[in-house]
């Protein structure tokens, strides 16, 4: 049966540095091959192991200026002292070609884009307390420790949103947080506007009118 897939659904996903959202994040588009993420821009420097297109669009700030003054940008905002970016072509061009699509952004930014595209569906992600991600940060070895003391400061103002995004999820056990990431994603996909749209030529023929039963009727 022929399937009219329609526009993809905007996911955005957000959390304080440290809640393991890029992990959660990387473990579902391992799952989900219908998903695509989308790549930002950013001017911080790369962290080791990060890849030029595959992890960030590393750009200078010159650079970064001109793409807000061009309009590029579906959303941008400062964040940890670095501006960071999703590029409006790049997101529009995958959902008309009915992909899902997965922003890994701030608060800010989530908050930029549910004005623009209130059907997004957003999900903030917390640690499963104020020790554990004190933990996780300092773990990770790749920051300075004024990075680390400045993103806990400012975690606190990024939790304080967690209420605004349309799920919220605790990362305490990263399996079951994943499940249930996954489940978030399942669960919007079978929203009924959506499967109406999606499976039009399915209902056209389940609505269609049934041909007339003759076999009982006497002949003329």
């Amino acid at each position: 049966m022929a399937m009219t897939t329609g526009e993809g659904t905007l996911f955005i996903v957000a959390a304080p540095s440290g809640a393991g959202k890029s992990s959660l994040v990387n473990a579902l588009l391992e799952r989900d091959s219908a998903i695509s993420l989308s790549v930002s821009h950013t001017t911080r420097p790369p962290r080791p192991g990060e890849q030029y297109g595959r992890h960030y669009y590393f750009v200078e700030r010159g650079e970064f200026a001109r793409a807000i003054a061009e309009g590029m940008f579906l959303e941008h905002a400062q964040v940890h002292g670095n501006l960071y970016g999703t590029s409006r072509t790049g997101v529009q061009a995958l959902l008309a070609q009915g992909r899902d699509v997965l922003l890994e952004i701030d608060w800010q930014g989530a908050a930029q884009i549910r004005r623009s595209k209130p059907d997004c569906v957003s999900v903030f992600i917390l640690p499963p307390s104020r020790a554990e991600l004190e933990r996780r940060l300092r773990g990770r070895g790749s920051d300075s420790v004024e990075v680390i003391e400045r993103r806990l400061i400012n975690s606190r103002e990024e939790i304080s949103h967690a209420h605004e995004f349309d799920f919220i999820l605790i990362n305490d056990e990263f399996e079951r947080a994943l499940d249930d990431l996954q489940a978030i994603v399942r669960a919007v996909r079978q929203r009924s506007a959506l499967q109406w749209r999606r499976h039009e030529a399915l209902i056209a023929e389940l609505l269609a009118a049934a041909p007339e039963d003759t076999s009982n009727k006497p002949d003329a």
